[in-house]
């Protein structure tokens, strides 16, 4: 089967790579404004540079496409709030120039790395059937490419797959709470800045579960389109998460300095915990846990 996966070179996407590559012909669409090409050197796949909002270049790299797992974003929620077209274009304009590559070309299954942003402030754990209520421009968006992949599925036939993501954290991790904490430790380990109060509540899920589910989902995609929530059944405090990180890095008496407010920044979801009944139900479930994820994470970033 020839797949090919935008933003294929990021941090989930190399690990779709490395997984997807074993059996298959795979063709990664990336920008490398993010992705490195080290993520991906050893797997065997075909490296093509272009940027989804080049709607030539995306088409005629879809020629010959089975199934397009679509990754490419502009992940950075807090700075949407900054740049809100910019953020748009590529998160959902992108996302309809890849839908409209894949209508061309007669692919006929789409895989789409949504979020659980989507949800806004919901009640917990939220089910796939929960009202979709954006407080961010990038849970925006990400929830109106959802609405275009279920009208490119009644209206064209392709199967699309929508995969609502918790916070995802592992090795290659390019940015997000660890990321951040680690590096900011390393420069000073007395103190570290923390947005908001530090109580902020929310899902973790190991960069290898979150492959696993994500093809799982594929599979059990049943009709035009369908939703999963891709997260753990656990929640982690952002103080905790200090905690654990200060810990591994032999660090005592580290003063923390708290922002202040619930909210890290302008559209956080200060607390988050997805359901994930409905994968359970079909047979999958998380190996990690959260701290084992977390300890993952830090000890690639201690190697790296």
């Amino acid at each position: 089967m020839k797949i090919l996966i935008t933003g294929g070179a990021g941090f989930i996407g190399s690990h779709l790579v490395e997984k997807l590559s074993k059996g298959n012909e795979v063709v990664v669409f990336d920008n490398f404004s993010e992705g490195r090409e080290e993520f991906i050197k050893g797997f065997k796949c075909k490296i093509i540079k272009g940027d989804i909002l080049d709607r030539k270049a995306i088409g005629d790299a879809m020629k010959g496409v089975d199934e397009c797992y679509h990754l490419a974003a502009d992940y950075r929620v807090k700075e949407s709030y900054d740049i809100p077209v910019k953020n748009f274009e590529t998160d959902c304009a992108g996302s309809v120039n890849v839908l409209e590559a894949c209508r061309k070309n007669n692919v006929k299954n789409f895989v789409f790395t949504s979020s659980c942003v989507v949800y806004g402030i919901a009640d917990m754990p939220t089910p796939e059937t929960a009202p979709i209520r954006p407080i961010s421009n990038y849970a925006a968006a990400k929830a109106a490419s959802e609405n275009y992949i279920m009208s490119y599925s009644h209206l064209y036939g392709i199967k699309g797959t929508i995969l609502r993501y918790a916070n995802i954290i592992g090795q290659r991790s390019t940015h997000g709470i660890c990321y951040d904490f680690y590096n900011k430790l390393k420069k000073n380990p007395k103190e570290l800045d923390i947005l908001g109060d530090g109580n902020q509540k929310k899902s973790y899920l190991h960069v290898k579960d979150t492959v696993d589910a994500s093809i799982f989902a594929k599979e059990h995609t049943k009709g035009g389109w369908d939703v999963f929530n891709v997260g753990s059944e656990e929640q982690i405090s952002v103080k905790d998460i200090a905690g654990q990180i200060t810990g591994f890095m032999g660090l005592k008496d580290v003063h923390y300095r708290f922002t202040g407010g619930e909210k890290g920044w302008p559209g956080d979801v200060p607390r988050m915990l997805l359901s994930i009944d409905k994968m359970k139900k079909l047979g999958w479930k998380p190996r990690y846990n959260i701290r084992e994820a977390i300890a993952d994470t830090l000890k690639y970033l201690k190697e790296n």
